[in-house]
């Protein structure tokens, strides 16, 4: 019998991606994430199978290291990676999509400088996350901001692969949150630099920079 599939009942589906479902439900009797990446008909069943297969091992690694370096992420209960799931904590708490969107300010720049910080720690160790939203972060009941969605992670040691990070954190934040991005933005950044350094930050902020500027002279008029 599979796991998630009849042992481990899944109870709810709460969200549809393009790669995965995720669905609420028990790991043990207590509630947790399944997140499980489906098959795709359009792609070549072996090729789909190990795509699956090498995605989910990715993801829970990068989980697993990230956790290891002080950013907190969802604990992994369970990885299958033969049927693309990861089974993991589910926290209580509220996205930050959501909380920014419900106008909470009370510790609102402390959001935006852990974010920062987090982000540090990640670059520091040569991960990045490859989808750094504020839909990827819970702020959890007893105010710990976590961040999960690990499936884009990588490892590299290039300014460029943190830039583009950064970039679209910046894309997100004007996108979802444009009345407070810029200032959420320099909190980030100024967080950001309290680990990375003042130098290495220079070079990322000019990299981004250049990102954005690519980004505009490849726009057809």
């Amino acid at each position: 019998m599979e796991i998630g599939q009849g042992q481990y009942p899944m109870e709810k589906l709460i969200r549809q991606g393009a790669e995965a479902n995720i669905y609420l439900g028990k790991w043990f009797g207590h509630p947790a994430i399944f997140k499980r990446r489906l098959p795709k008909a359009y792609r070549q069943p072996n090729i789909d199978a190990e795509l699956r297969r090498r995605r989910t091992s990715r993801e829970a690694s990068f989980m697993a290291k990230a956790r290891g370096v002080g950013v907190p992420t969802p604990q992994i209960y369970f990885v299958d990676p033969g049927n693309g799931e990861i089974i993991m904590q589910h926290l209580s708490g509220i996205r930050v999509k959501d909380a920014i969107h419900q106008s909470i300010k009370e510790g609102e720049e402390e959001i935006w400088s852990r974010l920062g910080t987090l982000t540090a720690k990640l670059h520091d160790n040569s991960i990045v996350h490859g989808d750094l939203t504020t839909s990827n972060l819970i702020l959890t009941e007893t105010e710990e901001l976590v961040l999960f969605d690990f499936g884009l992670s990588f490892h590299s040691d290039r300014v460029e692969d943190y830039a583009v990070d950064v970039h679209l954190l910046k894309e997100a934040l004007t996108s979802a949150h444009s009345t407070l991005a810029e200032e959420a933005l320099e909190l980030v950044i100024k967080a950001y630099s309290q680990v990375m350094g003042k130098r290495r930050t220079e070079i990322l902020t000019s990299k981004v920079q250049e990102i954005e500027r690519r980004g505009r002279y490849a726009r057809p008029d």
